[in-house]
């Protein structure tokens, strides 16, 4: 009788690079962004406000539907520059950008009762834990070394 052994094969885990894991993130954010929104029509009183002019406590207009517009489109450009743009660039507007949405965020649940915490707890939550990652991953983004150019490093090229 013949035993017939597999041997295990390790999965390639090979490194993701870190813009790619920044376009990720910010993928997850507006998908979760979006759908917090979407279900936020589902509370009680907010389609009879929309259809009153009325969105958070602002009357309807042109400028706060642009600045809301705006919100939403920073966060789907991101998805793009993430991938497009030069690493040292790339790195510091990861940097402002999630920084400047994290008190954006947190901001959503002002003015809410506690009756909705558990909505607004894990909907912030896991948006501050998608930007805490994007800080992470651009502040942690890793460096080459820069080959100095001279009599020493010419003779290593050759």
């Amino acid at each position: 009788m013949t035993t017939r052994t597999k041997t295990p094969t390790l999965l390639d885990n090979r490194p993701v690079p870190v813009h790619a894991k920044l376009a990720a993130a910010w993928t997850s954010f507006m998908f979760l962004y979006i759908y917090v929104d979407y279900f936020h029509l589902h509370k009680p009183g907010v389609i009879d406000n929309l259809r009153a002019g009325v969105i958070f406590e602002f009357d309807t207009s042109p400028t706060l539907l642009t600045m809301m517009l705006a919100s939403v489109a920073i966060p789907a450009l991101m998805v793009m520059l993430s991938m497009t743009l030069p690493a040292r660039v790339n790195r510091a507007t990861n940097l402002v950008v999630a920084s400047l949405y994290i008190p954006y965020s947190v901001f959503n649940a002002v003015g809410e009762s506690w009756d909705w915490a558990p909505f607004y707890g894990l909907s912030i939550g896991i948006e501050v834990l998608l930007l805490a990652f994007m800080l992470r991953s651009a502040w942690t983004w890793p460096r080459t070394t820069a080959v100095p150019s001279g009599p020493a490093t010419t003779d290593l090229r050759q």
